[in-house]
């Protein structure tokens, strides 16, 4: 296969590209939304290759490998591993530019991770005298996008938690509740512990993939021998959470939405399965009641279900979300099947008091909770105000989610059956 032939074969997906020379020397590395797009842009007359150096760098270039990744951003990440351990001689402009973001991780003793840019970096790699950062702090890129890294860097955060603050404060935070820190400023965490968070971020900045596998296995089989299940559970998610990273094969975002959600509501176990109930009416009129399954952050079609209100008149919400709460988990209940690790109700705190009450009578115990559209408010069983959690909180935005979700399912079926009843069809 030739070199163009190889090009019109790469996938449309993400991910980095590597160009060689004759002799299988990598002389260029990139990154790509589209690696097909990318790389076939560069020998097009009127692409990056009309322009000087790109141009010498095209006539050099007898073969293309490739790596996916899930995401831009985890290409991103791997870009500049591999400019790192290859030191291509094309990509000399990104290294030799002032204005390219770095990673810094402070020598702190419980290291902060930010997004930094010194031009006492690309000078000598070592800042200035002026420089108020440590001079034993490391340093990762650079990197080509600032968002890109962000976005990067907050992926890893929700695997392992650092400390982001500067300076270093007495206090817990808002990155603790929602479960992006294990709040070192508290002694929440052992120094030896957070060390450790740290050296496995700085593997997946290396993109030492099989080394970080290799360290986690090792804690995970050891708290397990140890009976140790809950840290080995936690050990075990990041494994999950670090495959899909590198591979793409699961939503890496999911994986702590869910671990942030289970703190937050301080759930007895990370929400694999979650339904959600919404009611829809029109002054009581056809009434219905509409249930959405989730299953790790994803739509579980086959298991959504409908109800036509049957023993409620008139216009009350409470009475319907019971109703359809009791003839769901009553059914589950004889038919001797799985309840959900966690239930939703579309509504306020009397929704939720009227789902509380019929699972009471059930005699069923599963955690639910209540979101309100209006200020998008969170409401908790046996806890007298709610909880209102930023906007970008990943867990507030997995419970909107799930809820706009059973909206939707209850409007659609409420037309239904309106039209049917207009038009007879």
């Amino acid at each position: 296969m030739d070199i163009k032939e190889k090009i019109n074969a790469l996938p449309l997906t993400s991910g980095v590209y590597l160009m060689k020379d004759a002799a299988g020397r990598v002389i260029y590395v990139g990154k790509a939304v589209s690696l097909r797009k990318r790389v076939q842009s560069y020998f097009r007359p009127r692409g990056p290759a009309a322009f000087g150096k790109t141009q010498m760098l095209v006539a050099e270039i007898a073969d293309i490998d490739y790596i996916l990744t899930p995401s831009e951003a985890g290409a991103l990440l791997l870009e500049a591993s591999l400019v790192r351990k290859y030191r291509p001689k094309y990509n000399v402009e990104l290294k030799d530019d002032k204005s390219y973001p770095y990673i810094e991780i402070t020598a702190e003793p419980f290291p902060r991770v930010a997004l930094v840019r010194s031009i006492a970096l690309v000078r000598g790699g070592v800042p200035g005298p002026n420089d108020r950062r440590k001079k034993a702090s490391v340093y990762y890129g650079p990197y080509v996008s600032a968002g890109l890294v962000r976005e990067a860097l907050a992926i890893i955060r929700k695997i392992f938690h650092f400390r982001t603050c500067d300076p270093f404060p007495h206090q817990s935070c808002l990155d603790y509740h929602i479960g992006l820190c294990d709040a070192p400023c508290i002694q929440n965490i052992s120094r030896r512990d957070y060390a450790r968070n740290i050296r496995r971020v700085r593997l997946v900045l290396e993109g030492k993939k099989d080394t970080l596998y290799k360290s986690l296995k090792q804690d995970m089989e050891e708290m397990a021998r140890e009976q140790q299940f809950e840290q080995a559970a936690k050990v075990r998610d990041q494994i999950r959470a670090i495959g899909a990273l590198y591979s793409g094969t699961r939503d890496i975002n999911y994986f702590k939405e869910a671990e942030q959600l289970q703190r937050v509501l301080g759930l007895p176990r990370m929400p694999e399965r979650i339904e959600t109930f919404d009611i829809s009416n029109i002054m009581g009129d056809q009434a219905v009641g509409a249930m959405v399954a989730f299953w790790n952050g994803r739509p579980d079609k086959s298991n959504y279900r409908r109800f036509r209100i049957r023993d409620v008149a008139g216009i009350d919400d409470f009475e319907m979300i019971a109703e359809v709460v009791r003839r769901r988990y009553g059914r589950l209940q004889r038919e001797g099947r799985v309840f959900p690790d966690l239930v939703v109700i579309d509504g306020g705190k009397g929704q939720l008091s009227s789902a509380c009450r019929a699972l009471e009578a059930l005699q069923v115990e599963i955690p639910v909770v209540s979101i309100a559209k209006r200020e998008e408010e969170i409401f908790v069983p046996r806890k007298r105000d709610s909880l209102k959690l930023p906007p970008d909180s990943l867990a507030l935005q997995l419970l909107q989610r799930v809820r706009d979700e059973a909206h939707r399912f209850a409007v659609s079926y409420h037309r239904k059956l309106r039209h049917k009843n207009v038009f007879g069809v």
